[in-house]
């Protein structure tokens, strides 16, 4: 018997937020790490700027070709294999081209962007950013079998392989040079410092490039028609693709150039991009939401009851979040011994860009009323309103208030491109959804977390255990309205009914 859609997609975001939770958390490790082996934080502004570069590029790169696929491929499923091969060999001919441009001319390239002396930082990052694009598309193919074990087991490997070869460069080799440098002088050279960030990426990337291969189904295709169609579809998704992907780097990007004293520009950006890590684990739950919901509302939406199952997601990717914002916002006098004490004074921005996170996490739910009808420009055009958004709060409010206006910038972005896509979608594709209980459990966690924020003692300790009751009060909540415990798997079973009670 088939599984219920709900119930395979809790399954499957399961999958992808375990791996991806775990993941991000190794990965995150590398950010203090990186503090303690870098020489300077210059270095560590290197590695920001080039990946925020980079995380642009890959957006770039796929033009919109993942969720392209994902449409045709469920437009005819008879066709998924050409579908497929048209779509890998379009990236993967774009890609080749990209990485050969960044290797040719990347001393002009790193001249521009400041790093005439290592035009190989360039090389290697267009040569990474080839190959994230191209893999994009073997990723989408798991995801669109639902091979979700596969998907994230290659992403951690990529992880585990990052860490490795970072590990292996700024704390083993440096302990080989001194103690047996024969072993690694004629590779390791310790004044190219900062590179080495890069050579592991290379590295760990080109080894998950090859290991992705064999699982998927690799076959390259040409039909003209074919690709004609999916890029028509595809190409407005990459103009939101920009959008989006600057809406979450653009602040990194344009943040030195806003505010005159250089140093006191790296120390701010520096400070909130630690604290804008610790929200991570509300953008790893959106996302791994989204790689579970976005192959689930393509097969789902030829079912009458399609429009009921959107509207139970939603609600319930309201709930977790905001279980998730209270539980990091109650805790975050434990939380802030993630990154060194001279950061804390930026904890400030956590409760602000987790809401943002909702935000975001809203607006790509609510996307599928352009994406299912096709109206992708549509979102593009809500893309390029929030980015005009987070631009003009940045660059008229950072120089007066720092990094504090950077994340009140992305909560106006994310809520203004919200609210527009939910009255506008209604227009098109009318979705019952259950705004009377988001509203509720939006408006009980509100009140919760303006409780703990004024009644907040001296005591970190009394805080925690009066917060820990809090948070307790809105778990209740749930359980009492929506999962009660007898319906939960494995719990049921310790449960009594009323009917067995009786009996």
């Amino acid at each position: 018997m088939a599984e219920k859609p709900l119930k395979s997609l809790a399954k499957e975001t399961a999958i992808y937020g375990l791996s991806s939770i775990v993941g991000k958390f190794i990965n995150w490790c590398l950010v203090p790490f990186y503090t303690f082996v870098l020489e300077s934080s210059a270095d560590y502004g290197i590695v920001t700027n080039l990946y925020a570069w980079t995380a642009f590029l890959v957006v770039i790169l796929t033009y919109g070709m993942e969720t392209g696929f994902f449409r045709f491929a469920n437009k005819n499923k008879a066709e998924t294999d050409k579908v497929y091969g048209v779509t890998l060999t379009s990236v993967g001919s774009t890609s080749l081209l990209f990485a050969l441009c960044c290797i040719f001319f990347s001393g002009s390239i790193a001249e521009h962007m400041g790093y005439a002396n290592h035009a190989e930082f360039i090389a290697m990052l267009g040569v990474v950013v080839a190959m994230d694009a191209f893999a994009s598309i073997p990723f989408a193919y798991l995801r669109f079998r639902s091979q979700a074990l596969k998907f994230a087991g290659l992403k951690l490997l990529y992880i585990i392989l990052n860490v490795f070869f970072n590990l292996f460069f700024f704390l083993l080799c440096p302990w080989l040079m001194q103690e047996y440098p024969a072993w690694v002088d004629w590779f390791y050279r310790p004044e190219y410092g900062v590179g080495y960030v890069f050579v592991a990426n290379i590295l760990s990337t080109a080894l998950q490039t090859l290991c992705v291969l064999p699982f998927a189904n690799i076959r390259f295709r040409f039909d003209a028609t074919l690709l004609k169609n999916i890029l028509r579809y595809s190409l407005p998704l990459l103009v939101l693709g920009i959008a989006g992907i600057m809406n979450q780097t653009v602040d990194k990007i344009i943040f030195p150039f806003l505010i005159e004293d250089k140093a006191e520009a790296t120390t701010q950006l520096g400070i909130y991009g630690a604290c804008f890590k610790i929200a991570m684990v509300m953008m790893m739950f959106t996302q791994a939401f989204r790689y579970a919901y976005e192959p689930f509302i393509f097969a789902r939406h030829k079912d009458k009851n399609s429009l009921s199952a959107y509207a139970d997601a939603m609600k319930f990717f309201v709930i977790f979040s905001l279980l998730i914002f209270l539980g990091m916002t109650f805790y975050l006098d434990l939380l802030k011994y993630l990154i060194r004490s001279d950061y804390w004074e930026g904890l400030k921005v956590v409760p602000v860009v987790l809401m943002s996170y909702i935000f975001q996490g809203i607006f790509f739910n609510l996307s599928l009323w352009y994406k299912l009808t096709d109206k992708t420009m549509y979102g593009a055009w809500l893309s390029i309103l929030g980015l005009l958004i987070t631009l003009a709060v940045n660059i008229v409010f950072v120089p007066l208030y720092g990094y504090m206006a950077s994340a009140w910038a992305s909560f106006l972005c994310y809520s203004t491109m919200m609210f527009v896509s939910y009255f506008w979608g209604q227009r098109h594709m009318a979705v019952a959804y259950d705004l009377k209980s988001i509203g509720l459990y939006t408006l009980a966690a509100t009140i919760l977390y303006g409780v703990s924020i004024g009644l907040e003692s001296p005591s970190a300790p009394l805080n925690i255990g009066f917060r820990s009751l809090l948070l307790a009060a809105f778990v209740a909540m749930i359980l009492k309205r929506d999962l009660p415990l007898q319906e939960l798997p494995l719990i049921h079973k310790f449960i009594k009914t009323d009917k067995q009670k009786k009996q």
